[in-house]
């Protein structure tokens, strides 16, 4: 085993610590100091700090000239108070670790302790640290970042702990591992009346009210049968509450989701045609704001076989799983890298993820770390 029992005691404690301070999604400054202060300890090659904002790279170099592999992990925390009781509950209020990235963040200390000991003979190891995971806009920042080209992987690897599934048991597949998703924001804009004249005005009401279960219509297929698409109406606002007024102004907020990148491109175009039709069948005038912006995380097989020899060498049981339809952030690497992502079961009865009494199992952060570091020694030596 590679960590000693006070290694795993000192992540261990990061990780309460970290759950204690969450921040939340572009706010992820102290989390970032955290990060670079405990990795010096290894002694790394390089660090890499404000990559799209608050993202670090902490990078450990072999002896002789070879590929960069990439572990990622997320800074961010969410908008929810946590009303679990942990000992190391958040300490700010309104805010929570209830995802588990602060265990994330504690497997990826687990590995860098590691390869403070022991190098790959050969390449780069990095740590890539995310900001802005749960708006779907960190990795692109981090990505274009000038700086990135520091740390570019040519294999980029991550996990995700998955409540429901038996604890330590792995799901990793090829393809689609999360759904593709974007909020879309529908504004309509007509003209006020007197509530006894409605005539006189434009209205928004009719148009909402048509197109609300048009937008839900767009919802078909299955996970199984590989054409899903999911809209879900998640925000409806018509005028000002007052009894005098027809209104003016209206909005629509659709989540839109698809299994592939493609059917999200269809998705959107087809909600939006939707949108246009009515504003012109009623003389509105129309605007479209996108938000949230996850692309399909696609598994590429060199990188999920690359994975499947790290569990079988590891002894951690696992299986093909199912394809999410919750989104994930990590979509893009596959632009830069060979990529894929496994889903690390924190066991079938633990808190979901996002509720607000979600804490993150410790006896993962040795289980998620012996894989990726055994990964990394299969490409680098």
């Amino acid at each position: 085993m590679p960590f000693t029992a006070s290694d795993l005691d000192a992540v261990t404690a990061w990780r309460r610590k970290l759950h204690a301070m969450p921040e939340v999604s572009g706010d992820e400054h102290e989390t970032a100091r955290e990060v670079i202060t405990f990795l010096s300890h290894t002694k790394p090659d390089g660090v890499i700090a404000g990559l799209g904002g608050t993202g670090v790279a902490v990078i450990y170099h072999g002896d002789e000239p070879g590929p960069t592999v990439a572990i990622r992990a997320e800074l961010d925390a969410l908008p929810i108070a946590e009303t679990g009781t942990p000992a190391w509950r958040s300490g700010f209020a309104g805010k929570g670790h209830m995802c588990g990235h602060d265990g994330h963040m504690a497997i990826l200390a687990a590995v860098g302790l590691a390869l403070g000991q022991k190098r790959p003979k050969r390449g780069r190891a990095v740590l890539l640290f995310q900001p802005a995971e749960e708006t779907g806009a960190g990795s692109a920042a981090m990505i274009a970042d000038h700086k990135f080209i520091g740390a570019r992987p040519d294999i980029t690897l991550s996990l995700h702990n998955m409540p429901g599934v038996p604890r330590g048991h792995v799901w990793l597949k090829t393809g689609t591992a999360n759904c593709a998703s974007q909020g879309l924001r529908i504004v309509f804009t007509g003209r006020t009346a007197h509530a006894a004249q409605p005539q006189t005005g434009l209205s928004p009401a009719g148009a909402i009210a048509s197109i609300i279960p048009a937008l839900i219509g767009l919802s078909r297929g299955t996970l199984e049968t590989g054409d899903f698409t999911l809209a879900t109406i998640t925000h409806v606002k018509i005028g000002e509450p007052a009894f005098g007024i027809s209104p003016a102004n209206g909005e629509i907020w659709v989540t839109l989701r698809s299994q592939t990148d493609a059917g999200m491109a269809a998705l959107l175009t087809a909600a939006e045609t939707l949108a246009r039709e009515a504003a012109v069948r009623d003389g509105l005038k129309i605007a479209f704001e996108n938000h949230d912006v996850f692309r399909a995380s696609v598994n590429h097989p060199d990188a999920v076989a690359l994975l499947t020899a790290a569990l079988e060498a590891e002894g951690v049981p696992h299986s093909e799983g199912e394809t999410m339809r919750a989104s994930e952030d990590f979509g893009r690497f596959a632009d830069v890298s060979t990529s894929a992502m496994f889903f690390l079961g924190a066991g079938e009865d633990h808190p979901a993820l996002h509720n607000s009494d979600y804490d993150f199992p410790d006896e993962l952060i040795p289980v998620g770390a012996r894989i990726f570091l055994r990964a990394i020694h299969a490409v680098l030596g």
